[in-house]
């Protein structure tokens, strides 16, 4: 093929590209591989129970299900679930949020697509817009969203270490600065893969900043609350109308039924809705269908808080008490744990890549991400990037529990 600009861009090696690949190939070639590195949600029985019930009264209810697939929504998505999600979120936060401030996508890495490329990119004028990532390490799936090239930019944050064995980053605000060729700030909280949640202090400088250069900020609330509320601490989001708010179904347990939530200003939900028009006609309706009634009376709510929340926290602590049974006398940090399923683990002094690293992993059947992908826009060369790894303990606990042994033998052979 002659590919255009756009393919050569699109079909090109990438960090998601190789991570959904992994995870496609474990899937097709059996069983015994161990999966600690996609971004699947576990399986949780009371949470899959109820989408169960919901789908089997979709079954048996007249045209219910006829009427579901049988015809498109509005190019903003399924109306009930807009309303609900607007009512949920005046009610939660009594924010002046209406349906005209809602539109759904795809799934999130849709919505992220648009956004990036709404904004960023080569300008009416000429000029070329960036969004900045004010920290990094930052979700893999941003990285080659932009139709342009080098359409981010991020700064290194600021490391605290915690104890013996935890760190945490920090926005590095005295090195942050939005000059004019920023579009928009973007930060996800908590966030994919560090599990950083960011202050609300940090999140409202952040804020005033966009506010005061008369850019959008964005935040990527794909983990946190009202639901999935994958939030190992008390952190509400925050809206309003300079903010663009992403959410997701994937992280309830749905990541197959691909929808994602976009709560922003009038003008940008418009924009989203003519990208979906013209992308895909309409979103799917089938998240909507299977989750509109549970948003709709707040069970989403209680769901998050008494079942989701509980079951990750509890994994977290187990997988954490493993890693540091596993990795005694090694040389490794965890970041401070305080939401998503994910640990990101720093070995400072690494004697190969965190690629290296990856490859030897694969080869033992264990699935990890490798650090370096986790930093788009930063264009200084930093070790730190090449010393980190991303480990998803959401799986079942033999499995989790094997992975890090396995891991733990690879990097006892580097000392």
């Amino acid at each position: 093929m002659n590919l255009s600009q756009f393919g050569t861009k699109f079909t090109r090696e990438s960090g998601i590209l190789q991570l959904m690949d992994d995870l496609g190939e474990a899937l097709a070639s059996g069983d015994d591989w161990l999966m600690l590195g996609g971004g699947n949600p576990a399986r949780i029985p009371e949470v899959e129970a109820r989408f169960r019930a919901r789908m089997n009264a979709m079954l048996t209810s007249a045209f219910e299900l006829e009427n579901l697939i049988g015809s498109y929504d509005s190019p903003k998505g399924n109306r009930e679930l807009i309303e609900a999600t607007a009512s949920l979120l005046r009610q939660q936060y009594g924010w002046d949020v209406g349906p005209e401030n809602i539109a759904l996508t795809n799934g999130s890495q849709t919505s992220f697509f648009y956004l990036f490329n709404l904004l960023g990119g080569i300008s009416p004028k000429g000029e070329h817009k960036k969004i900045l990532l004010p920290i990094t390490p930052e979700y893999i799936g941003y990285s080659d969203a932009g139709i342009e090239d080098n359409v981010f930019v991020s700064r290194r944050p600021e490391i605290e270490q915690i104890g013996d064995d935890l760190f945490k980053y920090h926005v590095d605000f005295d090195a942050l600065e939005v000059t004019p060729d920023i579009a928009a700030i973007c930060v996800s909280r908590p966030t994919n893969p560090t599990s950083n949640v960011l202050t609300k202090d940090e999140l409202s400088r952040l804020s005033t900043m966009a506010g005061e250069k008369g850019i959008p900020l964005i935040i990527d609330n794909a983990y946190g609350t009202p639901f999935p509320n994958v939030m190992f601490m008390d952190a509400e989001p925050i809206w309003n109308e300079n903010i663009i708010l992403t959410m997701s179904l994937s992280k309830l347990g749905l990541p197959g039924v691909r929808t994602g939530i976009v709560i922003a200003h009038e003008e940008v939900v418009a924009a989203v809705a003519a990208l979906n028009a013209i992308v895909s006609l309409a979103p799917g309706s089938f998240g909507a269908a299977l989750t509109r009634d549970m948003i709709r009376s707040g069970e989403v709510v209680r769901l998050s808080r008494d079942v989701i929340r509980p079951f990750y926290e509890s994994k977290c602590e187990q997988a954490l008490a493993w890693i540091r049974e596993e990795l005694d006398g090694l040389r490794y940090r965890v970041h401070k744990p305080e939401g998503t399923f994910f640990f990101w683990l720093w070995f400072e002094g690494l004697p190969i890549s965190s690629r290296e690293l990856y490859h030897r992993l694969k080869e033992r059947r264990v699935l990890v991400v490798p650090g370096n992908y986790f930093f788009p826009g930063l264009d200084e060369e930093w070790p730190h990037q090449h010393e980190c790894i991303r480990l998803n303990y959401s799986q079942k606990d033999e499995d989790v529990r094997k992975g890090i042994t396995i891991l733990a033998e690879e990097l006892k052979k580097l000392t």
